[in-house]
Formats: structure tokens, sequence, C-alpha cells
């Protein structure tokens, strides 16, 4: 029985949280619907339905959900493909019922597969992503969509190249802007007399400084305005009808079209990925650590993804950059979640005017705070101190990320982590002693409790590097299962290569299933009594020597 979770028992600092993360998806969530070629309101809807409807069924305290730059590319295409919105919605109803299936299917299980370094390593990326996509935005050049996270950008530029951008289109007063948040952002969090505030997060403060000042610049007739272009944008419905053109009904009169159906599955399955990705880096940033059951995330993203179809809206996934915001914000339920969808509602029907004076300098500002609290150098250095096999996924991990997208630089992560994983049971396979005697070496291969076929070539170097005249004793006590392959690789070498080169073989637990008869003790006593014989007379000899040193 599940526990009862009291969702106004941290009203307070939960709808501070809600607040900050409101203003951070209000313009990511239009960014994402332009640059997916949907309604500018599609983005909205599935911000106020990935709040409202997903956060209250969700069992995650602090993911945030709603449109994602990840599905873009998808979204695009299948919308300019049908040449219908209403088509396109069909597939996201389609693929909400998908997600449905697969939580009661219990798919969620995946996550628990997902390496620690590697989902440090998205994080890190993602924050990285931040920050570079931020600044030209912060320095006012907005050529590219908020919310964009992919390398190459729609204008031709990539994410290096628009720094270097920046210079040829500042916005003086938009840099006067991120100063004056940025100073507001830091400081609220560690002077002692904002430390009276508390309850109000720092991220309104500069949104308020930010709109104060502009409309100072405006008034003032200075040079120094910034202009509608490098404002918010969000649609300003002026009657009924404008309000009812909003909502768009899927024509599920095309169910039958294959095309729909194959989106439909491809949506599902990217945005239960990255749904289960967020969720286990939710978890981890967790303060409280907390658990989330991944099998009713996935039944939350569906339900939430068939409602937003049914209004209208875009598909939406689980967010790492809303989710940290959320976390970085001080969010204690997710009641945070859904004060932040309830607040995209009221903004849509209440005060989107107000909303449009704010400055994307001030947001962008925010943005690369989340960014550089994802992206710590403490991370860097604290995987770098665990060793290769925990920096390397991670770093390849990251810069994969940046560099082509997140599932992308997931799978590299998870591919090199394998590949390690791998090497180690290699390396594991067997335990190699050599002792070194005058008249021959004595060496021991002790083998695992599991040698499989991926252990062929390190035993078969190690068999190979044997020189002539030695003992080898190879000893199968442990083993549960050895591979054919490894049992005829010691068959060929006792039986030819052992005898054209004078090496002794005894074979020592080897189970009758092996096909492999062990050396019976009586065969090999007299060699290994032959052997301690040696050793007794070199130690003689060697203190012999020694007194009759010390007598001289």
């Amino acid at each position: 029985m599940s526990k009862k979770i009291n969702l106004f028992a941290h009203l307070k600092s939960d709808f501070a949280s809600g607040l900050v993360v409101f203003l951070v998806a209000l313009p990511l969530c239009l960014g994402i619907a332009m640059a997916s070629g949907a309604p500018l309101f599609s983005g909205i809807i599935a911000g106020i339905v990935g709040g409202i409807v997903v956060g209250y069924l969700s069992q995650s305290h602090i993911s945030v959900s709603g449109p994602a730059a990840g599905l873009t590319a998808i979204v695009l295409t299948a919308i300019t493909d049908f040449g219908a919105f209403d088509i396109f919605l069909t597939a996201v109803f389609i693929a909400g019922l998908i997600q449905l299936g697969l939580g009661f299917l219990k798919a969620g299980s995946i996550s628990n597969y997902f390496p620690t370094n590697v989902i440090e390593g998205m994080l890190a990326g993602i924050g990285v992503i931040i920050i570079l996509k931020q600044l030209p935005h912060a320095f006012g050049y907005d050529a590219d969509y908020e919310g964009d996270q992919s390398f190459v950008q729609n204008n031709g530029d990539n994410t290096f190249s628009s720094l270097f951008e920046i210079i040829d289109h500042l916005q003086l007063g938009a840099v006067i802007v991120t100063i004056v948040s940025l100073i507001i952002l830091i400081s609220w969090d560690r002077v002692a007399f904002f430390k009276k505030f508390k309850l109000v997060p720092g991220a309104l403060i500069a949104v308020i400084a930010g709109i104060l000042l502009n409309e100072f610049f405006i008034a003032s007739g200075s040079s120094l305005a910034i202009s509608k272009s490098h404002l918010v944008s969000l649609p300003v419905p002026t009657s009924i009808e404008d309000f009812k053109s909003i909502i768009v009904l899927p024509n599920f009169t095309s169910i039958t079209n294959s095309q729909v159906w194959i989106t439909g599955v491809t949506i599902a399955i990217v945005a239960s990925i990255e749904t289960l990705l967020c969720i286990e880096a939710a978890d981890r940033m967790d303060a409280q650590k907390r658990f989330t059951n991944t099998n009713v995330e996935l039944k939350a993203q569906g339900v939430g993804n068939m409602i937003s179809a049914l209004l209208g809206g875009l598909p939406m996934t689980s967010v790492v950059v809303r989710t940290s915001a959320n976390n970085n914000a001080g969010a204690k339920s997710k009641m945070s979640t859904i004060i932040h969808g309830v607040l995209l509602l009221l903004s849509v029907l209440l005060v989107p005017v107000l909303l449009n004076k704010i400055p994307l300098a001030t947001l962008a500002t925010v943005l690369i705070l989340v960014g550089y609290k994802l992206a710590k150098p403490a991370t860097i250095v604290h995987f770098w101190k665990k060793g290769k096999y925990q920096f390397v996924p991670f770093a390849a991990t990251l810069i994969a990320v940046v560099v082509t997208d997140l599932l992308k630089g997931v799978l590299l992560g998870m591919i090199i982590s394998i590949i390690f994983i791998l090497r180690g049971n290699l390396k594991r396979a067997y335990s190699f002693k050599k002792e070194e005697y005058v008249d021959g070496d004595v060496i021991h291969i002790d083998l695992a409790q599991e040698v499989s076929f991926l252990n062929k070539a390190a035993i078969k170097s190690t068999l190979n590097a044997i020189p002539e005249n030695s003992n080898v004793i190879i000893n199968a006590h442990d083993t549960v299962y050895i591979a054919h392959d490894i049992l005829d690789l010691i068959k060929e070498f006792k039986e030819i290569r052992a005898k054209e080169e004078n090496i002794k073989v005894k074979l020592k637990g080897f189970k009758e299933a092996y096909d492999l008869e062990n050396t019976s003790d009586s065969a090999n006593h007299v060699t290994l009594e032959h052997y301690y014989d040696v050793a007794s007379r070199k130690l003689v000899k060697k203190n012999t020597a020694k007194n009759a040193f010390l007598e001289e």
C-alpha cells in the first residue's frame, strides 16, 4: 500500500519553486513549439498538462514534464509529412496509449540498468548545453529559439559557432539586464539581508528587475531599450473565438494510416526513454533520496500525452532542465510541479501582455545558473578521482550529449560502460601465478566461476605465452560453467603443444560434463615432490653460502 502524500505540507517552498519553474518553462514551451512547426499554444498546452495532470499522477517529487527539445525533429518531420496538425495529434494520442501499456507491462524497470556515471555525464552535458545555448540570449543575440539543445541550429550555425556571432549582434541593454539579473541571483541566497525574504524566489526578483529596467529604457527613449524581438512572445487572445481556436482536436479518421502509427510508436519510444533517464536523474538530485516508481511514471506520461493530444498540445516527456530548476529552487513535493502548470494556465488567460515584457536575457541568466549547477567542475573532479572506468564513460557521455543529442550521448556512455564491464570480466576469467625453479617453472591457472567464449582470447594468449619445459596446473574446482570453446582450447594445448614443447600439464577439478580427464594425484606425485625437493635444496644451498660468508 503506497504512502499518502500531503500535497499542501510544504506549500510555501513549493509555491516559490513552482513560480521559478513557470518562469523557466514559459519561453521553453513557446520556443519548442516554434521549432516544431506547431501552433505556439500547443507548447503551452503541453506544459499545462505536464504540470497539472502528469504532476498529479506521477510519484516523482521533483520531476517536471512538458514539451521536450528531444522530440522537435520528430514532430517537425511528422507535421510536414502529414500536412495537417490534427493528423499529427492522432499520432500523439497513440503514443500516449502505448506509454500507458508500457507502464502496465512494467517496462519502466529498464531504468535500473542506467549506470550512475552515465546519468551524471548526461546531466553535466545538458548543463554545458544550457550554458552554451543561453549565452547568446544573455547578450541579446536571439537567432536561435529558446529550448534548442541540438548541436546544429536551424540558422546554419552550431553551438560553438553561434558564440562567435555574439559580438556582431551585441545588445548593450540586454547585457545590462543580464549583469543586474546575475548579481541578484547570486546574492539572493548569499547576502544575509536577502535571506530574510527567502520565500520569494530570486528568479522572480530578477525578472521584475529586468522588466523595470527595460521599461525605464523605453520611457527615457534610450538606445538601450530592448526591442520586442528580444522579449517573451506569448500570443494574446483578444476574443472568445481566439480562445476557441487554441483547442485543436485530433483527426481520428487518420487512425488507419500506417504512418500515423509509425510516428506514434516512435514518439512513445523516444519519449519513454527520455522520461526514464530524467526520472533517474531526478531521483539522484533529490536531497531526500526518494525513489520514483518508473512504471507509474510511464502510465502518468501516457495519460498526459493522450490528454495533451485531445486539447491540441505537443507530446511531452519529463524534462531535465525544468526538473533541475525545480530542485534548485527548493521544491519539497510534486505540488511545485502542479503549481507551475496552474501558473502557465493563468498566464494565458489573465496576464499575457505583462509576460510579454520579460526580457529573454533575464531568463537566459536564470538558465545559465541552472546549467552551472548541473555541470559543476566539482562533479568532473569527483569522477576523475574515481579512476578511468568511472571517468571515461562519464566524460564520453558529457561530450556526446553536447555535440549530438541526449539519447546518442547516453547510448555511447552505455556502450563504453559495457565494454569496460566485459573487459573486467575478461580479466577475472582466471588467476595466474608463476613459481620459478631451477629446472622449470610451475604455473598455476585457476579458472573463475564462469568462463565464457569472451574469455577465449585472454586464455589463448596466456597458454601461448607459457615457455618450454614448464609445469602447468589448470584448476577448475570453482567453476560452474566453462564454454566448449575454452574446453577445446585446453584440450588442444594439453594434447598437442604441451607434448611438442615438453610442457607437463595437470588438470584439477574438471567435472565429468566437461569431457576433460583430470590428472590423477599419483601420476603427479613424483613431479610435485621433485619440485618441493628442488626448492628445499635451493634454500639449503643459499643458507650454507650465507653462513660461510658470515664465518669469513
